[in-house]
Parts: C-alpha cells; sequence; structure tokens
C-alpha cells in the first residue's frame, strides 16, 4: 500500500449538515486513514516578507493521510469528500 496525502482547500462556517457530511467521511475512510489535522491561521514566509494568511476560499484548513493502492483508487476515496473548494491528493514518497 502506497500513502497519499489529501490537502483540504476552502473555508466557510461550517452548518450542522456540513459537519455531519464531514463525520460520515470520516467513518467511511476510518480502515484507510493513517492521520488526519486541522489548520489554525498560518503565515507565508518567502523572500519579500512574512504576511498572515486569511481564511478563505484558497486556504488550506486541513488534511488526511490515507493508504491506498494507487492514485487513482486514492482519487475515488477523496472524491466521496463533502469539499469546500476542492481537494488535492499527493502520493508521498519515502525518502
Amino acid at each position: 500500500m502506497k500513502k497519499f496525502m489529501f490537502l483540504h482547500f476552502g473555508f466557510e462556517n461550517p452548518t450542522p449538515e456540513i459537519m455531519e457530511a464531514w463525520g460520515k467521511w470520516f467513518e467511511s475512510i476510518a480502515d484507510k486513514q493513517v492521520d488526519q489535522g486541522g489548520f489554525a491561521g498560518g503565515r507565508e514566509i518567502s523572500k519579500s516578507g512574512t504576511k498572515d494568511l486569511p481564511w478563505s476560499m484558497e486556504s488550506i484548513t486541513g488534511y488526511n493521510i490515507i493508504e491506498a493502492e494507487d492514485l487513482e483508487a486514492a482519487e475515488k476515496i477523496a472524491q466521496g469528500n463533502p469539499f469546500i473548494a476542492s481537494i488535492r491528493v499527493y502520493e508521498i514518497r519515502s525518502m
């Protein structure tokens, strides 16, 4: 099995319906999930300086690490996610 990271993009104040949909999705991937987390505030650091990152539709709001056979299988799992703006799927390479 390979590991994949899901990055969740987009923020809006959650409704009870959104929270219920997320709960169901987390339940559905419990046997595939290795780790998960959410983010609270952040900063971007670049050569031009540092800036606070706002909560918006472009924000990375959380992540999941799951196990799947390949990228297509990981994508299928991600498609069941009740994402706000989008979800990105990356294969994690072992170093």
